[in-house]
Formats: structure tokens, sequence, C-alpha cells
């Protein structure tokens, strides 16, 4: 195997362990919830803080990106998570719970800013878009976090300390190097107005996959009857179909264009929401997860892969504005994560129904998707 060919495997290992660590804590969270006595709207303010913390990370990533390798910024942000994710999984105090969430919200920001600026890197080397296989590589991880979390069920929650082997395991790999360089980046001429209109959708996006993936497990587990270890199945299936969607987006968006594609997924997914919210059973709101994984699977590397195409210049400027991009990311979260749980305090039906209105305003930020022609 080439050097390329390992930093680009390197660099689907940092997405799916991204993933893999997410998902596995996300759908654990009634029990942690349960476990320490929470109410929704408290879950709701833990989940603000690791978000912004989360955007803190982002931030500083971008400050150091233009003097630190990516790599290097990668791999730190991973130690972050080791770090966090015994430290949440057998805390014996509330308070050593919430310090660990805050770690674990830094080290998240660092390695979204960390995998994204390899990924945009890796696809500016191999001069084709292959941005959609990354994040199906983050989705592949997910997948198997929602696979453990269905087969520990009922287990003490310190069995998921285990799961510090796999950031671990990830910071070693060999990413590619020096894909962040480490002169000063010019940012004067980058055209910002159509990367916020692309930017916009991305947040309509994290708006839809945080409130499917944090408070998907919740919304099974307080609006129905679900069986305790099945709650889960609120992300395993929305990840699975999201992952099919994601393998096929470079044919999909070859073939019929970015557009089309982002539009009838608007569509598909506020239709998904719409079975969510008006759901007569817990096997029905399952079904909904599942459609509105396909419906959302490909806005996410288009926003990156966009992003990067509009700014243009050197690797330098690119990792800046990818790194600053990122943080679209934690505006969707707020949106998905928080305003969901507010909202739905006291009826999660009516916390999902903010998502299934908001993402129609995909319908007409698709056109900023599309690339620019030249005669």
């Amino acid at each position: 195997m080439s050097p390329l060919a390992r930093s680009r495997r390197a660099a689907q290992v940092a997405f799916a362990t991204q993933g893999l660590i997410y998902i596995s804590l996300t759908a654990r969270l009634p029990r942690f919830q349960d476990h320490w006595g929470i109410s929704d709207l408290i879950l709701s303010l833990l989940l603000l803080m690791m978000v912004v913390l989360a955007g803190a990370g982002s931030v500083l990533a971008e400050r150091l990106a233009e003097r630190h390798p990516s790599a290097r910024l990668l791999r730190a942000g991973l130690l972050l998570i080791a770090v966090a994710v015994p430290v949440i999984t057998t805390a014996p105090q509330l308070w050593i719970f919430v310090a660990g969430m805050a770690v674990y919200g830094i080290g998240l920001g660092s390695v979204d800013a960390g995998t994204n600026m390899q990924a945009v890197a890796l696809e500016h080397v191999y001069g084709r878009t292959i941005l959609p296989s990354f994040f199906g590589a983050w989705t592949l991880g997910g997948v198997i976090g929602g696979a453990l979390a269905l087969a520990l069920g009922d287990t003490p929650l310190w069995t998921d300390a285990f799961l510090v082997v796999v950031p671990l395991t990830a910071a070693t790999l060999p990413l590619l190097p020096r894909a962040g360089a480490v002169a000063t980046a010019d940012l004067s001429d980058v055209p910002w107005r159509p990367i916020v209109l692309v930017g916009l959708g991305m947040v309509l996006f994290y708006m839809v996959d945080t409130a499917a993936q944090t408070w998907g497990p919740t919304f099974l587990d307080e609006v129905f009857p679900t069986p305790h270890h099945l709650v889960a199945l609120a992300t395993f299936p929305y990840l699975i179909s999201s992952l099919i969607v994601r393998m096929a987006g470079d044919r999909l968006v070859a073939r019929y264009g970015a557009v089309p594609v982002l539009r009838i997924g608007a569509l598909v997914a506020c239709a998904a929401l719409a079975v969510v919210v008006f759901a007569p059973t817990w096997p029905i709101a399952v079904l909904g997860f599942t459609v509105l994984g396909a419906g959302v699977a490909v806005i996410a590397p288009l926003s990156f892969s966009a992003a990067a195409r509009i700014a243009g210049g050197d690797q330098a400027r690119i990792d800046t504005v990818i790194a600053r991009f990122n943080q679209f990311n934690y505006v969707g979260a707020l949106f998905g994560a928080v305003l969901t749980g507010v909202v739905g305090s006291g009826n999660l039906r009516i916390g999902f129904a903010v998502p299934m209105v908001l993402i129609l305003a995909m319908l007409p930020l698709a056109r900023a998707f599309a690339p620019v022609r030249t005669g």
C-alpha cells in the first residue's frame, strides 16, 4: 500500500473512531440520565456545554492550523477523547461526569476540525471527490457504536470504558503529513458569502443529525413503552441507511448533480420527521428515523467539498477556511441537541417538529452547492 493510501486509510479510521465513540455515548444517554437522575432540561444544558466546548476546540484548531500540521491537531484531539471516555463512563460523582463531558467536547471539536482538514487535503491530492467515503467511514463507526449499544443493553455503564483503545489506536496511524502548512494563510480574498450559504446547509444537516442521534433514543424511551434495551434503534437503522446513501453519494451526484440530490433529500427528510412526530408506535418511529438517515446523508460531505472548492488557493488557506467552516457544525448541533430538547422538554414530539420544518430551507439553499460553470 502506498503512503498516500495509508494516509487515506488512517483518516478514514479517525472518522470511524469519531462516529463510534459519539454514537456509543449518545445511544446510552437514557442510561446516563437515569443513573444520575437528571431531567431533560438539565441534560439539554449539559449538551449545550459540550457543544459550546466543541466549538471552542474547533476554533482552537483553526488558530493552530496555520502553524501546525492537521495530523498533529487530530492526534491531540483523539488523545483528549481517550481521556474523556473512561471518565464519563466510570465517574463516581456527577461533577466528574460533567468534567468528562467537558473534556470530550473539546476533543470532539479538535477531531472534527482535524479529520475534515485531512479529508479535504487528501481530496485535493487525489483530484476527485472522495469526501463522501470519509463521512461514510464516520457512519460505519457509528453503526458499530450503535450495535455495541444494542449488544451491551442493560450492562453497567463502566463497560463502555474499554472503548478508550479505539482513539488511542487511531492516534498512532500514519496520517497525511504536513496537511496543514506552516505558512500564514492569506484569507483576504476568500468569497465568504457563498461559503456562508453552503454553511447554512450544513447547519440544517447537523440540526437534524444531532437531534436524531442525541434525542432519538430518549424519544423512544419516553414517548413509547419501548423495551429499554431497544432504544438504540433510534440511531442504528438511521446510520445504516445513511451509510448506504453515502457510499453511493459520489455516483448519485455525478449522475444527477448536487442540487437535485439535495432537494429530494430535504423532502424525504421532512416526510421522515413527520413520521417520527406523528408515529403511533415505536416501530413506526424507528421507520421514520431510518428514512431520515437516507434523506440527509450527503449534505455534510457536499458542504465541505463545496466550501473547499469555493475557498480555492493553497493548502494552508483551505485548511484554515475548513477549520472555520466547521463552526457551522456546532450551530447546527445547538439547534439539534439543545433547541430540540428545550422545546420538547414537556413533549419530545414537539421538539422533533422543529427540524421537521426547518429542513425545508434546504430547498432554496441547494443552489449554492452547484459548481460554478466557466465558459
